[in-house]
Parts: structure tokens; sequence; C-alpha cells
């Protein structure tokens, strides 16, 4: 009798392993994803990617640094800074900072409008050294505006004032050209003509300094002559001086020289329409007419603005020219003649012969006083100039030429102004436009 199979469960196991691998299969959609998800993490990897280096390569070099072994081998601009030299005995100094704004192309001159001078000093006292070399040969370059990096004034080593000095742009002339070579006699030497060919918008400070040195291998033998640096500046394009301010303005500029005043902007264009298109014509109407013109701006110029504005205009220097308005001579009311500045500011006064004080005019004379400036500013063009000095010597009235006025009480006038009769609702106040002047004008109110 044949012994009976055992059941073997094997081929069963198989099948359910087999089924629970087709459950587990995913589905079209899940792949999908799953490829989107991984091409998402794929591009944020791509863009982390120059972080994580820049990152990992700043961490290693400040580690190198740090390191007593490392060797300096990197830019000017990381490098850190070299061993101490002898102490220098001398020093390059400019006796003044050069002129700001700077613009390529254009002269650099020093605060005073001097040519720039590089002078020998000691280096401890910083005063003019006595016992100088015979002669020395300096020359001037161009350095970094953050140049020493960490915060130091001056170089400890000639090597490392060497790796402040910017190279031009490739393709480009050298950055500074003019007199950069000087030959230093009794401790001075003068730099007549210096200009930057390029700005410094495109360095990572985006300012340049001057910085003078004695030129190496030039043979002087001497101890170390630690070199100079000027403060750091910006050098802009020349196309940007074209609509420069002026500190101060002067009468004959362009009136949107003046500050809130742009080049071709509404402002200019409602100045230019009304005839007012220099410094000089925008002050004269600020004396006489400071309604009109403040009209003239209109509410586009704040009061800030218009403050701002008229300050600026305020520093021009009004001249010694003096020019005279006599009533009647061009058809005005008679009996009167008043002296005005380039920019009409009253400065003196004679009523029938006889130079008046203001303070002594009384309510009516006052008035007619203002009108023959209104009438002197009218015809500003055809006025005379008269034959006195501005600034005379002043005594015990701060008024220009009003000093040696009569103190007797000013004659009546000829016949009241037509336009004055039946008006007594109108007084007249004498304002100081510039105390320091001592100019003045009339302005009418309403009690």
């Amino acid at each position: 009798m044949a012994a009976k199979r055992l059941h073997d469960g094997s081929e069963n196991e198989e099948d359910q392993r087999d089924e629970k691998r087709m459950h587990r299969l995913p589905s079209f959609s899940t792949v999908i994803k799953e490829a989107v998800m991984m091409k998402q993490v794929h591009n944020v990897f791509m863009l982390l990617e120059p972080l994580l280096r820049r990152v990992v390569q700043e961490e290693l070099q400040a580690g190198l640094v740090r390191s007593p072994r490392y060797i300096e081998r990197s830019s000017p601009e990381t490098s850190p800074p070299p061993p101490s030299s002898p102490q220098a005995t001398w020093r390059l100094a400019f006796l003044n900072p050069p002129q700001l704004p700077i613009f390529t192309g254009s002269k650099i001159e020093d605060a005073n409008g001097n040519p720039l001078q590089v002078i020998l000093v000691d280096a401890d006292t910083g005063s003019p050294c006595q016992n100088v070399p015979q002669f020395l040969r300096v020359e001037v370059v161009p350095l970094f505006g953050d140049f020493p990096h960490d915060g130091r004034e001056e170089c400890s080593s000639a090597a490392e004032f060497a790796r402040g000095v910017v190279k031009e742009r490739a393709g480009k002339r050298p950055l500074l050209t003019g007199e950069v070579a000087l030959t230093m006699r009794d401790g001075r030497a003068v730099v007549g003509e210096l200009q930057f060919t390029d700005n410094s918008s495109w360095l990572r400070c985006r300012k340049f300094r001057i910085g003078a040195r004695v030129v190496p291998g030039s043979g002087y033998e001497g101890p170390r002559v630690a070199e100079a640096m000027t403060e750091a500046f910006i050098v802009r394009d020349h196309r940007g001086e074209l609509y420069r301010k002026h500190y101060p303005p002067a009468l004959g500029d362009d009136v949107w020289r003046l500050e809130k005043i742009g080049k071709e902007g509404a402002f200019h264009k409602k100045l230019t329409q009304s005839g007012v298109r220099t410094v000089q014509e925008f002050l004269q109407m600020l004396v006489v007419k400071p309604d009109v013109l403040r009209m003239i701006m209109g509410d586009g110029m704040t009061d800030r603005m218009w403050e701002a504005t008229t300050k600026h205009a305020r520093q021009c220097e009004a001249g010694d020219r003096v020019y005279a308005y006599t009533a009647g001579q061009t058809g005005g009311v008679g009996g009167a003649t008043v002296y005005v500045n380039s920019i009409c500011q009253l400065v003196k006064i004679e009523l029938a012969g006889v130079e008046c004080v203001p303070q002594h005019l009384n309510r009516a004379q006052k008035a007619y006083v203002h009108q023959l400036l209104l009438e002197a500013f009218e015809q500003r063009a055809s006025l005379q100039e008269a034959d006195m000095l501005l600034h005379a010597s002043h005594s015990g009235n701060d008024l220009p030429l009003l000093q040696n006025a009569a103190p007797a009480v000013p004659p009546p006038l000829p016949a009241t102004p037509l336009w004055f009769q039946g008006t007594p609702d109108i007084d007249f106040q004498i304002i100081d436009e510039l105390a320091s002047q001592g100019n003045f004008a009339f302005k009418m109110f309403d009690e």
C-alpha cells in the first residue's frame, strides 16, 4: 500500500507572495508625482550648490588664514596684514584734501581750488620736516576706497601699500593720468595736472583713494617713508557734472543749478516760461515779488522744498555793483531815486535830493519807495550803474550806504501816487532779507 503524499504548502505561500507584490505596485499617477517631486528637489539642489560652495570656500579660507602654516596666496582684498616693518621716520601727506565731487576727466584740485600738494612730515608729530633729503621720487597712485581693510589709516610696509593699488579695467586707460611722477624738493611736491579716467562704480566699495609713495627702486636708501592716503571718495562719470549744483551759486548760473530745480524739469519749465532763466533773475523776483515767484512754482513745490531752494539761492554773492533808478526817467512817479544792487535789494534812498533812512519814512513814503522798487524791477535791463561802492565803511548803521543818511525828517512827496489814494487799509513793513548784509525790501500786508 502506497504511502499518502503529504500536502506541500510551499506553492500556496509563493502564490500569496505574488499577490501581495501585485498589490504593492504603485499607480501611474504616483509614479508621475514622485518624478515631479524628484525634479523639484534636483532644482533646489542646483540653486543651493553655488551658495554652499561659496560658504564652504569662505570657511576654508578663514581657517587657512588662522592657521600658522598658511602661506599667503590670496588676493589683496582677502590678504591678512603683513609682518610689521621698521618704524617709519617720515611720511608723505597731502597738504589739503581734494575738492569734491570728483568727475572723470576733470582736473583734481584741493579744497581751496589749488593744485594738490604732497609734503614730507614727521611720522610721529605730523609737522613738516626740517632736515629732509635733497629730493625724492614720488608716485601718485589710485587706491581702493576701503583700503586698508581692517580700518587702519596707514600701511605698515611698502608691500602692503602696493596691494592696495587699483589696476585699470581691461582695455581701459590708466586710472590716474597727468603728473603722477613727481620730484619732491625741500619736502614739497606740487601735482599740477591730475584726473581720473574711469568712475568708481565698478569697485566693490564704489570708492577710490589717492595715494602717494616713494617710487620703489628710485635710489633712495634712507629711513622708511610712509605713504600718504586721502579719504575715500566717489568718482562720478563726467556726464553727471553737467547737472551738478553749484555751492554757492553764481548770478549767471542757470536757474536749474539751484536745489530742488531739475534741468528741464517741471519747475525749470515754469520758470523759463515766466522769464526766469538765471539765478540772478530768480533772486530779483524773490526780493521784489516773492509771492508771484511762489505762485509760479505752484503746489508741486512744497514749503520745505521752497525753503531749501531760496536758502540755496541766497548763498549767491550779489557783488559790488549798484544801480540807480530815478522816478520819472521812464514815465514813473517823480521826486525820488532808489539805489539797488544786482538782485534789486535796496541800498540807498534819496527823496527830493535828501538821503533818507528807511526807519524815518512814514507810511505813505514807504509805499512810494516800494512803488519805485517795482518800477526799478520792471526796468532792470535798462538801469544805469551808479558810481559808488556797495561795501562802504559801517559806523552805527548796519545798512550799506545808509549809515551817512540824513537823520532829518524826509521831505514831503511831490504828489501822492494815484495808486495809493483811497487805500487806507494797506500798511507796509521793512523786512530784513539778509541780516548779515543789511539789505532790505518793502512788503505790503492787510491790517
